[in-house]
């Protein structure tokens, strides 16, 4: 009710995964754009027009908290082999 877009729909989703369910939300023809997949807190922005109210996009997430540098990507790397993920 906050929103007040017309021709908009959310998928709210617990204990599951974004990843498992987009695939197939992108094959329904009457789908066209999807904003967000996210477990981080996000904002909608809704514009107003004469013709009604319509989403815009989407805030997700926070400014980023600093730079990744050399040692910490050889550091995300060396960890991902360590998982099993190859770089």
């Amino acid at each position: 009710m906050s929103i007040g877009a017309g021709h908009t729909f959310i998928v709210l989703l617990k204990n599951a995964y974004p990843i498992n369910v987009l695939p197939r939300l992108k094959e329904v023809a009457e789908v066209c754009t999807i904003y967000a997949a996210t477990a981080n807190p996000l904002q909608v922005l809704v514009a107003e027009t004469e013709q009604g109210r319509g989403i815009i996009g989407v805030v997700d997430g926070s400014s980023p908290r600093g730079l990744e540098t050399s040692k910490d990507i050889s550091d995300r790397r060396k960890f991902l082999r360590k998982l099993g993920y190859k770089l």
